[in-house]
């Protein structure tokens, strides 16, 4: 997989500063980071309840196999 150094980072930069102008790199800043959080809640989120379907159907099995 490929890596980003220092120098395609600054390269990146200059193009998107080149493109979208100084005016509205804070607006595309916030909204990257915005975005980003989102996604990180979203997985946070799948986790867990990924985590408790697991846990449930754990219990429902032991609950199935317990003879009565």
């Amino acid at each position: 997989m490929m890596g980003l150094g220092w120098f395609e980072l600054v390269v990146i930069f200059l193009i998107v500063l080149i493109v979208f102008g100084a005016g509205r790199l804070p607006e595309i800043g916030s909204g990257m980071g915005k975005g980003i959080m989102n996604f990180k809640k979203a997985v946070t989120d799948s986790e867990k309840a990924l985590k408790e379907g697991a846990a449930q159907a754990k219990t429902g099995d032991e609950e199935k196999e317990k003879p009565e």
